[in-house]
């Protein structure tokens, strides 16, 4: 079975910086207690796939920073025999990329956005760290308004993650 210290080491071994693992740990912990939090109110969610799934988010790292990032890190999991993971890394950009806006980005012409429960989760909690610091929705939103500009989709992609969250958090 594939457990935490087989990510932690196949972050190391692509060649992953110091600051990208440790950006990674804290989408972990965030994923993780929202994770908790979310199956607890009744919610069926894998709580190992989200802990996996956040550590191996961005391994294309290891090879750019740029929006390719994401499917670079699909192609290095692949490649490790660990495809399962792959969506988390290919995913997780924005708040998930449509066909449409992938295309116009360079990436291949296919929709990126996060489908299952535990993807939303890791797409939403890397959202929420800047560098390895926690930060809160507003924070990332003006973040994103910033880099992206005040009318980007992104912007409506993220609110509405946040809008899914938060109601998957609230207790019934």
């Amino acid at each position: 079975m594939f457990k935490r210290e087989n990510a932690l080491r196949a972050l190391r071994e692509a060649g992953c910086s110091r600051e990208v693992i440790q950006h990674c740990f804290a989408v972990e912990r965030i994923s993780l207690k929202l994770a908790r939090r979310i199956r607890a109110n009744g919610h069926k969610l894998d709580l190992r796939l989200v802990s996996l799934g956040a550590l191996l988010h961005d391994i294309g790292r290891a090879q750019t920073h740029g929006i390719k990032h994401g499917v670079e890190g699909a192609r290095m999991l692949q490649e490790l025999g660990l495809g399962n993971f792959a969506r988390f890394a290919e995913c997780h950009l924005g708040a998930g990329i449509p066909a449409g806006e992938a295309r116009e980005l360079g990436l291949p012409a296919r929709d990126f956005m996060p489908q299952t429960l535990e993807e939303k989760v890791v797409a939403y909690a890397d959202k929420l760290v800047m560098g390895h610091r926690p930060a809160s929705f507003e924070r990332a939103l003006e973040w994103f308004k910033s880099e992206l500009g005040q009318t980007h989709p992104a912007l409506d992609r993220f609110k509405a993650l946040h809008a899914e969250i938060q109601d998957l958090l609230k207790k019934r």
